[in-house]
This record gives C-alpha cells, structure tokens and sequence, in this order.
C-alpha cells in the first residue's frame, strides 16, 4: 500500500484552502502537502485542518532558517491538540540565496543547523509534554530556559507532530535519516535513479547512527506526472509541466538529476532563457524528447500502475495533484485508492 498526497497550488490562499482540502478529504487522499511559497503554511495548515476530519496536514516543506525552533514547536503542537494529531511538521532549509536575499536572514551550512534545529523542536515538544525543561545546547541554537508561565504543559495528551525533512543532498538526507520521523522528496529528486542511488542509501546511513533502519522513516516521493483523460487534457497538462521544468531545473541546486537522466547539457540553455525571460524559446530547449525522459505520462487509467512502477520498493508514499477540474475528481478518487490496495 502506497500513501498518497496531494499538494496545494502556490497561489491558493486561506479563503479557499478549506473547499480544497474537503475535496482532496472527498477524494480519498490520505493528507494535504502545504507548502511555503506566497502564504504562511502553518495559517493555510490550520485552515485545511479545521475544515477536514480525517485528512493528515503536513507543511511541505515550513522553512526553517526564517524561524525560531520555538515559536515552530508553539506552532506545531498547537496545531497537533487542535487537530487531534492529524498534524505533521515538515521543515525544509531553502537555498542560501532566498534566505539571504529574500529573507533576510543568515545563512549557515544547512545539514547541521537543521539537525541542531530539529533537537531544538523534539526538545520543545519534550518540555511540553512533561512540563519541565529539556535542555539543549549547540553551536547553532540553544534552548536553556522554558519558566512555567511559558509552557503549555504538563500535556501528556497531545501528541507531538511528527516531524518530515525536505531537501536533495546526502547531508540533508542524512540528518533526516538520525532525527525525523520521515522524508519527503523535492519532486525535482524523485526519480527512481535519485531514490535508489541517493536518497535511500543516505537514509539508511543517518538511520544506523541513531540505532534505526529505514523501516522507521516514512519516505514519500514528490512524483510528477503528465495526467489527464483526454488528449487535449494530456496536451494542456504537458505544456504546464513543460514551463515548470524550466523553472525548476535552472536552478543549480537540481542540476544533479539532469545528469543522472543523462540530460547535462540541458543546464546552461534553461539558465540563459530563465535568465532572460525568453520563454519564446521554451519548446526548443524542454522538447517532447525530454519531457518524456524525465515524467511519466499516462491518462488516469494509466495512472496508477506508471506511479507504482516509479516507486514500487523505493518510497512508502507518493503525491499526486488533485485535478485542475474537480469534474475530474471521481477519476483521481479511482487512482488513489488503486495506489492505496
């Protein structure tokens, strides 16, 4: 049985978060990727929470350079009691020039800084729980006072939000693998090739320093694909993903993966036509070719079985976008629960 997520659009803003999430709810999803990209996640997590009664939340991915460990453990265990644990805090550090330049905040080496973060939260969550300090001290945070008046425990009863890591290098993989409780890909890294040859065997290394195997993380793949259940859909769908491509593979961060699928000299045109805006140029440098090289397509009778034989083995979830159409939603209902057999 394979999980299955969906995400939200960037742009899908609290006054429609809630019909989104009943839809994904209605669809059988097991939870709802909110990420961190024009709103805040954690207003845009309450809303979707509130709204649903079985749907997992999880912030996909919270940034956290921009955010004291404490105010995101506040957050998060808030979110977890009003829920009723249906609440899970995923973190993710960003490159160093959206943190720097759009931010406005310092950056650090990220691997071990989101370790020391994540001690910070599981320290905090501790502290709620029992009502009393649990320390933490380390060259990037420290978190040594907690009085009673500032603590929402003792609370034996709220469950501490699990917590996911976002990212694409070994390190972060790495990190993840000692602390989290589970790892999401970026849906640039999460080819098979990338699973197989990366993500897990780092997992599996950060595992066996905390005395743990990968059958302790849970593992969800940001998978792409090119859906829909006509031709025209398939075409309107494969220009989007055509656009996105651009976007998202000029930036050097993901560049690794155009090597491993043999696409390396795709690098350099992506980032000259991004650079200049040349979209005119879009067909030229992404083709059809390439496309296919890299998603999957498959109409959603298809669906099911493409997904599955990306990921079979490698990861214990996948996520999938709700459709455009909410005519399309019975379809997308359909895939989910074949993932889900």
């Amino acid at each position: 049985m394979l999980k299955v997520y969906t995400g939200t659009d960037p742009r899908l803003g609290l006054a429609d978060i809630g019909a989104y999430a009943r839809r994904a709810e209605a669809a059988g999803y097991d939870g709802l990727h909110v990420s961190e990209t024009v709103h805040d996640p954690f207003l845009l997590a309450m809303a979707a929470l509130q709204a649903t009664e079985r749907l997992v939340v999880r912030t996909s991915v919270a940034l956290a350079f921009v955010r004291s460990p404490l105010l995101t453990a506040y957050t998060a265990w808030d979110l977890s009691k009003l829920s009723g644990g249906r609440f899970h805090l995923g973190l993710g550090c960003q490159i160093k020039q959206n943190i720097e330049e759009r931010y406005a905040m310092p950056w650090s080496a990220p691997a071990a800084r989101m370790a020391e973060y994540v001690r910070v939260v599981q320290a905090a969550f501790e502290t709620f729980r029992t009502g009393e300090l649990t320390f933490f001290d380390g060259e990037h945070y420290r978190f040594r006072r907690m009085q009673p008046y500032f603590n929402p425990g003792p609370d034996a009863e709220t469950a501490a939000p699990p917590i996911y890591l976002g990212g694409v290098g070994r390190r972060m993989c790495a990190v993840a693998g000692e602390l989290a409780d589970g790892f999401v890909t970026h849906p640039t890294n999460s080819s098979p090739q990338y699973l197989e040859s990366d993500c897990r065997p780092a997992l599996a290394a950060g595992a066996a320093v905390a005395g743990r195997t990968l059958a302790d993380l849970d593992i969800v793949a940001g998978v792409q694909v090119i859906t829909g259940a006509t031709e025209s859909e398939l075409d309107r769908e494969r220009e989007r993903q055509r656009r996105l491509f651009a976007f998202l593979y000029s930036t050097p961060a993901y560049h690794a993966e155009l090597l491993r699928c043999g696409l390396g000299d795709l690098r350099e045109p992506l980032a000259r036509m991004v650079r200049r805006d040349s979209w005119s140029e879009l067909r030229e440098v992404v083709t059809d070719d390439v496309l296919d090289a890299m998603l999957p397509t498959a109409r959603y009778s298809e669906l099911a079985g493409a997904v599955r034989s990306r990921v079979a083995g490698l990861a214990d979830g996948v996520t999938l976008t709700l459709p455009a159409d909410p005519e399309r939603d019975p379809q997308m209902a359909s895939v989910v629960a074949e993932l889900r057999e």
